[in-house]
């Protein structure tokens, strides 16, 4: 994306290694199910209303189900296409990670996503134990060398083996992770590493599956069997681990006070506590592609000035009451499994 922008900036860019991203990606990880049945032709003009409003770049994975693929038909059809990023993922099944096959698979997505070179290649492994990442990492870092790459990045790694991985070498830009008003893990340990080693943070889970609306406030306790989509299961256990439902409800209430001192959304408040945080070079907002769409709504995260001491006292006088989630990012997708 070397053009100079076609739209207003209305989001600001970080630089994350040699790109310059925006604060706020589109999530396309509800493509993969659990999110409703997804029309292609439809998602791909979705994709180009996002981009129309300033939302100019996309995080998705090789096993975001056909998410590449419709990515690759949006920059095929979209007039601005150099202006676009799309970022994506190497989750592989456990086995060797020879150069080849590390290869084979980077070629599939730049072929679904119809690029030469990816912008990012975020990576994640299921299993320390197998130390074989090593093997991955490395071969990603060729790949960079060889022009495959413009960038490569974890996902869902904790602070002791993104350490190793660097230690090892390997030069990543930036770490995707679980980071919310609630769920605080980064601040631990990794955001104070990442600062020390200029690594960022790509923040997703911050709207807790869509917890984070006015739609919930003041409302009583969804049952499991209305936890319809697969996010809305994932908070809701988020929310059980630091409090209990009339606890989110009193965060609700203050998040509701502070949105409306800054005439934006309880949403927008929720993105913007964490955008603002250090390290964090964007937050990825999930966009239920052909299904329903809050460009409007979102476009307003960066229409005030900053979140003010006062509103800052307010948010942690709440949090505070609840316990913090335990262990690091990434943990809940080894230690449950």
């Amino acid at each position: 994306m070397d053009e100079q922008q076609a739209h207003p900036v209305r989001i600001p860019l970080r630089a994350l290694g040699s790109l310059n991203l925006p604060a706020i990606l589109i999530g396309m990880w509800q493509v993969a199910g659990g999110h409703g049945k997804v029309n292609m032709p439809k998602a791909v003009e979705e994709m180009k209303r996002y981009a129309n409003a300033g939302f100019l770049a996309f995080d998705m994975a090789d096993i975001y189900g056909p998410a590449e693929e419709i990515y690759g038909r949006f920059l095929k059809d979209y007039e601005h296409s150099k202006l676009i990023y799309g970022i994506t993922k190497f989750v592989p099944r456990p086995g060797p990670m020879s150069q080849s096959v590390v290869e084979a698979s980077i070629d599939q997505s730049r072929k679904k996503m119809g690029v030469q070179v990816l912008d990012m290649v975020q990576f994640h492994w299921w299993d320390y134990n197998d130390e074989r990442y090593l093997d991955a990492t490395r071969a990603l870092n060729q790949l960079k060398h060889e022009g495959k790459i413009r960038e490569v990045a974890l996902t869902n790694f904790d602070t002791i083996h993104m350490a190793k991985i660097v230690s090892s070498g390997c030069s990543i830009v930036s770490n995707q992770v679980i980071y919310s008003i609630i769920d605080t893990r980064p601040e631990k340990k990794m955001i104070p590493w990442c600062l020390e080693n200029n690594v960022r943070l790509l923040a997703y889970g911050s709207l807790l599956g869509g917890f984070f609306s006015n739609r919930y406030l003041g409302k009583p306790e969804p049952k499991r069997a209305e936890l319809n989509t697969s996010s809305l299961a994932k908070y809701k256990y988020s929310i059980d681990q630091w409090g209990n439902w009339a606890l989110f409800q009193e965060l609700l209430l203050v998040l509701k006070h502070i949105s409306e001192k800054h005439g934006v959304s309880i949403s927008n408040v929720a993105v913007r506590y964490i955008a603002d945080k250090p390290a964090v070079g964007g937050v990825i907002i999930g966009a239920r592609l052909s299904i329903s769409e809050h460009i409007a709504s979102n476009l307003q995260t960066f229409n005030f000035t900053s979140l003010d001491e006062e509103d800052m006292a307010l948010i942690h006088g709440v949090v505070s009451k609840g316990r913090a989630l335990p262990g690091d990012c990434g943990d809940e997708y080894r230690f449950m499994r």
